[in-house]
């Protein structure tokens, strides 16, 4: 008689990040906000991406922009474009945000190329 394991589902981000800490946090993150309305075609995926990293960088907050890096990357935005969009906002939310935004992105996209 053979045994058959099965593993359990791959944990999303927000359930790794948050856990039984605050499960509605994590239900809505990824129900509500992956589930719904980063599934809405009114955008593409490559558009949603492009408006997340500039909203973050905008916002300054950087502890969430390299998991968003590396989502736009994987939607078809190019190292350059993300690269520009942070020179862009420098000017519209200013230096130190882009240059926080450009030292993480640094990080994360530093090997990678278009």
């Amino acid at each position: 008689m053979t045994e058959h394991t099965t593993e359990p589902p791959a944990q999303t981000k927000a359930q790794q990040l948050i856990g039984d800490f605050a499960p509605k946090l994590v239900e809505l993150t990824d129900d509500v906000l992956f589930g719904d309305v980063w599934a809405r075609p009114e955008l593409s995926p490559r558009d949603r991406s492009l408006v997340t990293v500039a909203a973050l960088v905008a916002g300054g907050n950087t502890e969430q922009l390299p998991g968003h890096l590396n989502r736009a990357r994987e939607n078809g935005v190019t190292e350059t474009e993300l690269k520009e969009l942070i020179i862009h906002l420098a000017f519209y939310a200013g230096w130190p945000k882009a240059m926080s935004a450009i030292t993480v992105a640094k990080q994360v996209l530093g090997g990678q190329k278009d």
